[in-house]
């Protein structure tokens, strides 16, 4: 670590470091820490950030979803309960809300955060309103998508899926290339294996990643597909985001991570020395893998020139 960093960090820990359940200083986004069951701020700023105490809850937790701008948390407790958290100011307050299946295995955002898609026992259920006011909306029974040829079973859900901001359209992308659900039904738009798939902001464009990049226009209504990239087997998609503005597209891979311009037309690789797992929207970042033993990886947009920071591994 540059000794710049290390003088930055050893400057901003006493202020960071406060009473459990509550945040001083910058905060550049919230992670969940698994191994301690809590979650935690990333405090700091990008390239001199520590993991600060945890946000009370009032429970350890199993699992939890934070929103890409940082203000509602998606929790599944230990003993198996689902929550709901409005975020605001470093504190958290539950919201009550009704008709939630049941904890969900998996969860995903849509890219401004005010829908989500909970995946639990083949079957997809779409929450909007968030974050103030969440509304339990639409369940996707994915049994015949998850159904083995010959009758033989079903597979094992392993896809990337993503839901658009105001809760339409659900796009699952795996081995069996991209499904679209929406109020009148599912119908198939890509038919090759695809391993990531991201709504843009705002709207029902989407893109598909798999050894290659998909912009799909309308997916509820003409799906016209432009070719971003063609396949790479080197640059395999591990997660796929969109900028806040919806201008830019950015893929993961074991690379490190690929900024597209879409009006540009042009993109470019940032290399890590990392691992990347995936690619989710923390506030004006994107965590690129989990908390854990090892550092935790962020994606930069906020510097002059896309980068690839780090916030070192607590070592408590």
């Amino acid at each position: 670590m540059q000794k710049w960093m290390i003088a930055s960090l050893l400057t901003l820990a006493p202020v960071m470091y406060s009473q459990q359940g509550r945040v001083a200083g910058p905060v550049a986004g919230y992670v969940f820490d698994g191994g301690a069951r809590v979650l935690r701020p990333v405090l700091g700023v990008p390239g001199a950030s520590v993991l600060g105490s945890s946000i009370e809850l009032g429970m350890a937790l199993s699992s939890a979803a934070i929103s890409p701008r940082l203000d509602s948390v998606l929790a599944t407790a230990a003993d198996g309960s689902f929550h709901i958290f409005n975020l605001s100011s470093g504190a958290a307050a539950e919201i009550a809300v009704n008709g939630i299946a049941g904890a969900p295995e998996r969860v995903a955002f849509s890219p401004a955060g005010s829908a989500a898609a909970l995946y639990s026992g083949s079957r997809l259920q779409i929450v909007t309103g968030l974050p103030a006011s969440p509304v339990a909306g639409s369940t996707f029974d994915l049994t015949p998508y998850l159904a083995l040829p010959g009758g033989k079973g079903h597979r094992t859900f392993t896809d990337s899926f993503a839901v658009s901001d105001d809760g339409a359209y659900l796009l699952v992308a795996g081995a069996a290339g991209v499904q679209l659900f929406g109020s009148g039904g599912s119908r198939q738009l890509v038919s090759t294996r695809n391993t990531a798939v991201a709504f843009l902001p705002g709207s029902h464009d989407a893109a598909a990643a798999g050894t290659g990049l998909l912009l799909i226009k309308d997916v509820g209504g003409a799906a016209t597909q432009q070719v971003l990239a063609q396949d790479d087997a080197s640059q395999a998609a591990v997660g796929l985001a969109a900028s806040a503005d919806g201008g830019q597209l950015y893929l993961a891979s074991q690379q490190g991570v690929a900024a597209f311009d879409l009006a540009a037309g042009s993109h470019n690789l940032v290399k890590c020395d990392c691992s990347p797992a995936g690619i989710t929207g923390m506030g004006s970042l994107y965590r690129l893998n989990e908390v854990g033993t090892a550092p935790l990886w962020l994606f930069d947009t906020t510097a002059t020139g896309p980068r690839i920071v780090f916030v070192p591994a607590d070592s408590r």
